[in-house]
């Protein structure tokens, strides 16, 4: 029987930023049926936590690098999927007589076929493009921390943020909204997760360089030696 070396690395917490990453990614899913309003933005309930998602995609590219992280995200979409399509086929099965409340469940767990696609489009391809310009830059950064890591971190947001709510809004309400509606409202949930993630880069980048410390880990991707397929689930 082969024994690691002593001093291996053992992503001991990979596992619970994954488990934590799936559930904020699904709570998400629920939590968006209700339009919350915040002073005078009316958001779905889901921008409260969303960007959290990305936090840890930037935790889990900076720490373990793409690859680990495309691992995650193929989870996190697969188990997005999987909810969705549990609270579809709970829908459509017949309510026992007693159960006066199926509207009650369409209205809040009910998935618009069109909606579930766009949500899982832009969660796909926005977590992605988040990973692979973080795990780019921090190449051409040699690893540096300090200033460049929270620049690598806000740049990666801007991206990721911008292809997730652009894929979102265009796939669920482009040809429902007005041209100028769309693009207003598109703008805004843009902005709300960006400026929440920005000012949430102090608690990223304390956390990701606390799991380097006790993972004993902190890949860097070298592009030569790294696929950046997002299509790779393994």
């Amino acid at each position: 029987m082969e024994h690691a070396p002593p001093h291996a690395p053992k992503a001991g917490l990979l596992n619970i930023i994954t488990g934590l990453f799936v559930a904020v990614l699904v709570i998400c899913t629920v939590i968006s049926g209700k339009i919350i309003a915040i002073g005078p933005l009316n958001m779905p309930g889901g921008v409260l936590l969303f960007p959290i998602v990305f936090i840890f995609n930037d935790i889990l590219t900076e720490v373990y690098g793409y690859e680990r992280s495309r691992q995650v995200v193929w989870t996190g979409f697969f188990c997005q999927a999987l909810a969705a399509v549990s609270f579809i086929a709970v829908g459509v099965l017949p309510a026992a007589p007693f159960w006066p409340h199926q509207e009650a469940y369409d209205l809040i767990l009910g998935f618009a076929p069109r909606v579930a696609i766009a949500g899982l489009t832009a969660f796909f391809t926005g977590e992605m493009a988040n990973s692979a310009v973080l795990s780019r830059m921090k190449y051409r950064q040699g690893g540096a921390r300090g200033l460049q890591q929270g620049w690598r971190f806000t740049a990666s947001t801007v991206v990721g943020e911008g292809v997730n709510s652009l894929v979102f809004m265009t796939v669920a309400y482009g040809g429902k909204l007005a041209l100028g509606d769309l693009a207003r409202t598109t703008l805004t949930l843009y902005l709300v997760k960006v400026v929440y993630e920005t000012l949430a880069l102090p608690l990223s980048i304390g956390a990701s360089n606390w799991v380097k410390r006790v993972e004993g880990i902190d890949k860097i991707d070298v592009p030569q030696q790294t696929n950046y397929n997002p299509f790779i689930i393994t």
